[in-house]
């Protein structure tokens, strides 16, 4: 995308960059004054263990504000029960930046059933309880508790969204906007990098925190709407007209002709206005007051639709909401890395390793991903599920190719661990590396928020031809036996490319491929926007194809989500019906997650489509919240365990399915009950054929018969 943002490594940089960079950002006073430094300009506070490593965002940030010149200490993991450790790298002269980790800390602590983890995959030794509940709001509040006037920016994901009013899973509840609750200074939302740079700078050269305003990418207070600007109330919001002729899902978006706030303002049809894009960059559109929407879930809707519509960096409009006295100002999103940019970023001197002061401890996300390698951020899939766009924005944001080469050397010839193989070249998803629209304009213009929902855009460049010629000169490095392609693939894409397919199967998989059709029936992919299962056979065919064709046996590794809005019983009948017919046992099972600010949460908790026009008379939707039929639907997914036969006969006679209760092929659940041991275990196998794990994939295949030729690469 076009614009005219000033590269994040053009400023001037900051005094302190004659120290040059560390080996690793220091943790410690000890390791502060080994630099010559007598005070950090930046602490970065993580709920994670400190890697310092491209795919942990706290590194990242790190070593993106040190090649600025900035001094800059990490606060991994503090003990936040006093201000202690907030203290232990001094003063800051600039500014605490706080997170709670790659991961939401809700997301991270709790499942989907709202159970407490057992383990961190972001701790040292997987160890659980390391980070508090809402760990942004704690850490803010200690470093405000530990020096009173430094200023405090949040970041990451857990506070991008967050920032406005939002419903919160955990509660059960509309909560306000995390810069309130946090009393931070300021919140930056999504990749950082460049908001991050320039509030570095200003604050450097004596500007005020409060001075901060404006900046893309970042939330903050304001008294009033400021003078020259237009306030338009989101119940009057217009769309542009259809830039292509696949159907918008908020072509049809919430507005009236009658007073904000009024009881028919969301039920009146849409009337289209174009504003000027000079108007446009001046005009802020005034969400619903928290207060307003708090116990107003098809407010709440509204809200959702309104600000999802929002969310190009080459049309969207700021937004501003009321928090009782308080006015929150949404800043547009900031506008996206270029490729030399991207290539800055991820060419940083990062040691790659945990910091020494973990010593041998396993950290089992740096296990996971420490040989793999991100070639993009992004994701224009727009599943309503998934926060991916919500947070790193629809706009693919590309590396060069040779800058994925030289990373995927420096893993061959830095890491102790390294056997030859890379464990994955992706990111958001495995193949929308170099993916864009073929026109700029149409691509700054448009308000779909999906490229290939109800199918692919016309205007999309699906051609996956670069992404052959990465892998192959991947490969072909010496010292490198394997590349392995781990990310979520969207086979709707890769089919488009019938070359991209044939070269993934032959070379890139280990045996086995996971992709996430999420489900086999109309209903709940309509509500994910994801596409229909013909898709999935199309794809099929071709993996089937080239994996013959290439003298090897492999499978496809189909996840599917359970309690989805828009799921009725049935729909997990069929889904398992289809698991079952087509030999597939789900090991591990996944259950909806209502994250913050995801349109599948808006419906969630207003129960209706947000994809469509909201109105207090709008039809509900299916939305299983209660307990019984969240676990009733993960049952369907596990159809084949004993365990949940009594939950499914009951079920399968709740819905006239008495006939598939039996002993044959044909049935779902056997008859019987099978002799549980100690354990929940089956003292006696009730199923004949002997299945064989996946070592990674979460499911079960029935183990192929000893004629077929074993597994190769």
């Amino acid at each position: 995308m076009q614009h005219n943002a000033p590269s994040i490594f053009g400023y001037k940089k900051f005094w302190a960059h004659r120290f040059g960079p560390a080996p690793e950002l220091p943790m410690s006073r000890e390791e502060m004054q080994q630099r010559g430094w007598d005070a950090c300009d930046i602490i970065l506070v993580t709920g994670d263990a400190y890697v310092d490593h491209p795919s942990f965002g706290m590194a990242v940030i790190g070593r993106v504000l040190e090649a600025q010149g900035f001094r800059v200490g990490i606060i991994s993991q503090p003990d936040w029960h006093s201000a202690d450790d907030f203290k232990k790298l001094g003063q800051p002269t600039l500014f605490f930046g706080v997170t709670g980790g790659n991961m939401d800390s809700m997301v991270n602590r709790y499942t989907s059933d709202k159970k407490i983890r057992s383990n961190d995959a972001y701790t040292a030794n997987g160890e659980a309880g390391r980070r508090p509940d809402r760990a942004v709001n704690v850490y803010a509040h200690r470093c405000r508790e530990a020096y009173k006037h430094v200023p405090i920016i949040i970041g990451g994901i857990e506070a991008s969204l967050r920032r406005v009013a939002h419903y919160d899973y955990w509660s059960d509840k509309v909560r306000k906007s995390i810069l309130l609750d946090s009393k931070a200074d300021l919140l930056v939302y999504g990749n950082a990098e460049r908001q991050v740079v320039e509030i570095a700078h200003r604050l450097a050269k004596g500007e005020s925190i409060a001075d901060l305003k404006g900046i893309r990418g970042t939330v903050h207070f304001v008294k009033q709407v400021p003078q020259g600007w237009m306030e338009k109330d989101s119940t009057h919001i217009d769309t542009p007209g259809a830039v292509i002729s696949h159907v918008n899902p908020y072509q049809e978006q919430p507005a009236c002709e009658t007073a904000p706030g009024s009881a028919n303002a969301l039920e009146q049809p849409l009337r289209f206005k174009p504003i000027a894009n000079q108007q446009r960059s001046q005009t802020v559109i005034r969400l619903p007051d928290y207060e307003a929407l708090k116990d107003d879930p098809v407010l709440y809707a509204h809200a959702s639709r309104v600000l999802h519509g929002e969310t190009n960096p080459g049309n969207a409009r700021a937004l501003i909401q009321r928090h009782g006295n308080r006015e929150v100002w949404i800043n547009p999103p900031p506008w996206p890395l270029t490729t030399p940019e991207m290539d800055g970023v991820f060419d940083l001197p990062y040691s790659r390793l945990p910091h020494t002061n973990y010593g041998k401890a396993n950290i089992p996300a740096f296990e996971m991903i420490q040989h793999s390698v991100l070639i993009m951020r992004g994701c224009f899939g727009g599943c309503s599920f998934c926060s991916i766009t919500e947070h790193e924005g629809r706009i693919i944001q590309n590396r060069s190719e040779d800058s994925i080469i030289r990373e995927i050397e420096a893993i061959r010839d830095i890491s102790p661990t390294f056997t030859g193989n890379i464990s994955d070249l992706g990111g958001p998803t495995a193949n929308m590396w170099r993916l864009s629209c073929k026109d700029p304009k149409i691509e700054a213009s448009c308000r779909k928020p999906s490229c290939v929902y109800p199918g692919i855009c016309q205007n999309l460049n699906t051609d996956q031809t670069p992404l052959i010629k990465l892998y192959r000169r991947a490969r072909q490095l010496p010292g490198i036996k394997k590349i392995f392609i781990a990310s979520g693939l969207r086979y709707d894409i890769a089919v488009e490319t019938p070359a991209y397919v044939k070269e993934l199967v032959t070379h890139h998989v280990g045996g086995y491929l996971k992709i996430a059709p999420e489900h086999t029936e109309q209903g709940p992919l309509s509500k994910m926007m994801k596409p229909g299962m013909g898709t999935y056979d199309r794809f099929k065919q071709m993996f089937d194809k080239y994996s013959k064709e290439a003298g090897k046996e492999q499978y496809l590794i189909p996840y599917f989500i359970a309690a989805h809005p828009g799921t009725e019983d049935k729909d997990m009948l069929n889904l398992a019906l289809w698991l079952k017919r087509n030999g597939f046992r789900a090991d591990q099972v996944q259950a909806f997650l209502p994250s913050p600010m995801s349109i599948a949460t808006a419906m969630y908790h207003s129960g209706k489509d947000t994809l469509h026009k909201v109105s207090r008379h709008s039809p509900d939707i299916s939305i299983p919240k209660s307990v019984k039929q969240r676990r009733l639907h993960k049952a369907f997914l596990r159809y084949h365990d004993p365990k949940n036969w009594p939950m499914l006969r009951e079920a399968l006679k709740d819905m006239g399915r008495a006939d598939l209760i039996g002993n044959g092929k044909q049935h779902l659940v056997p008859s019987f009950q099978p002799r549980l041991d100690d354990g929940g275990k089956t003292a006696k196998p009730a199923v004949k054929a002997k299945p064989f794990a996946t070592k990674h994939t979460g499911f079960k295949h029935p183990r192929p018969p000893a004629s077929k030729p074993k597994r190769r690469g």
